[in-house]
Order: structure tokens, then C-alpha cells, then sequence
């Protein structure tokens, strides 16, 4: 199973060029989160022609929302919302061969790392301590679950994951409390990091560039905010 995971900023405005995507990759699934649209104005018809023939979104107007295509069949369908706000921020499917598919879009979480003055840091943390629980429910109800994570958690957890670890200590997105509460809820579940799997560290790896660099390739001043988890079950089957 060929498996994406796109922060597509607006589906809509940028559905053209996910269309050329899919024709010239040719995924099973692609999830994508920052949607920025309504349910009712999701581009279906786009990925219909397309061949994406099961849908699953859960959009809301401006921001957030995320969704997943895909050309296999859907067995079931699920959204779950953290910290008792409805900002469209997971959405999963279970597939017929029992593997399930999550897609995340965690709060960015402001610009100050201080949850004490920075409701939005805060709200980022409320809502990973509550995934951590929530997953650990989880796997205590079904050990034996096969499932794969996916989506943009808006955390670099590694000093490889980001251009400089001692510039970005104090940056949202890379401080030592994110990159803590990350890895409990990585217990939660035993995660496998299949994008590490793969990559294996040292090798710096990013995802994710400021769109204000001058020229982003060159500057390469990157942070790995996307990622790829699976439950143990499926190791060895990443490539």
C-alpha cells in the first residue's frame, strides 16, 4: 500500500496540482491536512476523475480540516476531536484489510513557547497529553491493532530533524517540552518512525521550509514537522 501524507494548505485553491500528483504517483491513499474548506465545497469531482473513488473529509471554512482519498475501499470511517473543540483536526479509515489509516493535523502552537501566556502553545500540548491517552485506550482495548499515523504534528522531535537544534531550542516546534510530550505519545503506542526507519539518523531530514527564505533550496534551513508512524506490528514493511 502506497500511503501519502500532504499539508496541501488550501484543497481547493491547489487542486490542480494534487490532481497531476496523483496521476503521476499513483498512491493508494493520500491524506491531506490544512484544507481550509467546508465539507460541502470538497473538491469530489476533481478525485472521482482522478480514480479516488472513497473519500473521507472533515473540512470546516478558513482553516484546518483534513481528509483522506483513496482507490482501495473504506471498511469504516471515524473522526475523533481533542480538548472538546470541533477544529476538524483527525479523520481515520479502516481499510478491508483491517489496517487503519489516521490522519493528524496537530496545532502549530503560536510563536512563544510559554503555555502560561500563549493559549495556542498550550492548546497544542492539552491536545497531545489527550491523544496520548486516548491512544493508550486504545491500545489497551486491542493490542493486536494495525494502524499507520500520519499528517503534519508541527514538531521536529530530533536535532536532525531541523537546520540548526541549538537556534530552534527556543523556536515552537522544536523546544525540549514538545519534543517530550511527542515522545509520550509515541510510548503510547510503541511507534515505529517509518520515515527514520528508512532514513536513519544522522541524515538531516526535512519537510517543511519558510516560505519567507529568499531561496529555500539553497538556504535548505528546513525542520521534519511531517511524519509517518506505524504500530510494531508492521515493521518491516515500510520502504
Amino acid at each position: 500500500m502506497k500511503i501519502v501524507s500532504w499539508n496541501i494548505n488550501s484543497v481547493r485553491l491547489r487542486i490542480e496540482q494534487v490532481v497531476k500528483f496523483l496521476e503521476e504517483q499513483q498512491p493508494d491513499a493520500l491524506c491531506l491536512q490544512e484544507l481550509k474548506c467546508p465539507d460541502e465545497y470538497f473538491p469530489h469531482d476533481a478525485f472521482e476523475a482522478a480514480g479516488y473513488v472513497h473519500r473521507h473529509n472533515h473540512g470546516m471554512k478558513s482553516y484546518n480540516g483534513v481528509a483522506i482519498v483513496s482507490r482501495l475501499p473504506f471498511a469504516e470511517t471515524d473522526i475523533k476531536h481533542f480538548c472538546g473543540k470541533e477544529d476538524r483536526r483527525h479523520c481515520m479509515v479502516t481499510f478491508e484489510n483491517g489496517v487503519e489509516l489516521h490522519n493528524f493535523y496537530i496545532p502549530a502552537g503560536g510563536d512563544e513557547p510559554d503555555p502560561a501566556i500563549n493559549e495556542k502553545f498550550a492548546h497544542k500540548l492539552s491536545f497531545i497529553d489527550e491523544m496520548t491517552n486516548w491512544w493508550s485506550e486504545r491500545r489497551a482495548a486491542n493490542p493486536d491493532r494495525k494502524a499507520v499515523l500520519v499528517g503534519d504534528f508541527n514538531i521536529a522531535p530530533s536535532e536532525n530533524d531541523v537546520w540548526s537544534h541549538k537556534q530552534l531550542l527556543k523556536v515552537v516546534s522544536h523546544t525540549p517540552v514538545e519534543v517530550e510530550i511527542l515522545e509520550k505519545f509515541r510510548q503510547s503506542g510503541d511507534f515505529i518512525d517509518a520515515v527514520r526507519d528508512v532514513v536513519p539518523e544522522p541524515e538531516k531530514l526535512f519537510s517543511w521550509w519558510s516560505y519567507r527564505a529568499r531561496d529555500w533550496r539553497k538556504s535548505n534551513k528546513g525542520r521534519r514537522l511531517d511524519h509517518v508512524w506505524m504500530t510494531p506490528n508492521m515493521a518491516g514493511t515500510v520502504r
